[in-house]
């Protein structure tokens, strides 16, 4: 893992050019539909799915539509598309966890594609009371935060600097008070993938996914086999991630929980 406050650079601008991959990822998880539907049933609990920079909610609907049939209570962000603001949208997220958590009576997983993991990580700080699991997608919350290629986009659409609000930004870049998991990749285009390494533990945990691009990392098989094997775990409880599943050739090696 790279040191804190250590120098990154951005992905390759080949890496770049090569997240065109990402529709044979959404292609993919369409072709393996009946694999992924062997994933552990969910409990109806229920999970709130936040989008990346510049994406919708359409974004992350394939992934609401099959946590659904595995038998979660889906919900979206319902803000239009994503144009940044951690510190400008802090009191809107937590007022919609507030409002899912109340009207079903019970703790919410929150899944977030980059920026959108972000956020999730933010308010698991904000309310653990709220909140029963976070997982992030390809979200850049550790290390050198501006080793993206859209970092420039993002201030300039956002009207916040990255590195403003530190004491907010180290917050979400530390331990959780809530089960954890990072799912990232290594061909990530957009994002360092340095920047979506937390710190493992007896309840938080580093999933690498082979080859997938950053765009296509919401909707690649073995990311989506992941994430509902990891919502699947009861509240409360946590074991690391089983490689040994269908998609075992698409993970990286597990690292060492440390206590």
């Amino acid at each position: 893992m790279a040191g804190v406050g250590q120098r990154l650079r951005p992905p390759s601008l080949f890496l770049m050019l090569a997240e065109a991959r990402s529709l044979f990822e959404l292609n993919s998880s369409l072709l393996l539909s009946p694999l992924l539907m062997r994933a552990p049933k969910g409990d109806g609990h229920p999970v709130l799915a936040l989008p990346g920079f510049l994406a919708s909610d359409l974004s992350m609907a394939p992934m609401r539509r099959y946590l659904k049939e595995l038998g979660y209570d889906t919900y979206a962000w319902n803000m239009g598309r994503n144009f940044g603001g951690v510190s400008s949208k802090r009191g809107a997220l937590r007022d919609l966890l507030q409002r899912i958590h109340e009207n079903t009576g019970r703790k919410v997983s929150v899944v977030g594609w980059s920026l959108g993991g972000i956020y999730a990580r933010d308010l698991a700080l904000q309310a653990p009371d709220m909140v029963r699991s976070v997982i992030t997608l390809g979200s850049p919350f550790a290390n050198d935060v501006t080793a993206t290629n859209a970092t420039k986009l993002y201030e300039m659409l956002s009207g916040e600097g990255v590195n403003d609000n530190p004491e907010i930004r180290e917050a979400i870049a530390g331990d959780l008070p809530v089960p954890t998991t990072s799912i990232y990749s290594r061909t990530d285009g957009i994002v360092n993938w340095h920047t979506s390494l937390l710190r493992p533990s007896k309840t938080a945990e580093n999933i690498e996914v082979h080859l997938a691009s950053h765009i296509g990392l919401g909707v690649n098989p073995a990311a989506l086999w992941a994430v509902a094997d990891r919502l699947a775990q009861g509240e409360g409880e946590f074991k690391q991630f089983d490689r040994s599943g269908p998609f075992a050739i698409a993970y990286g090696p597990p690292e060492n929980a440390q206590s």
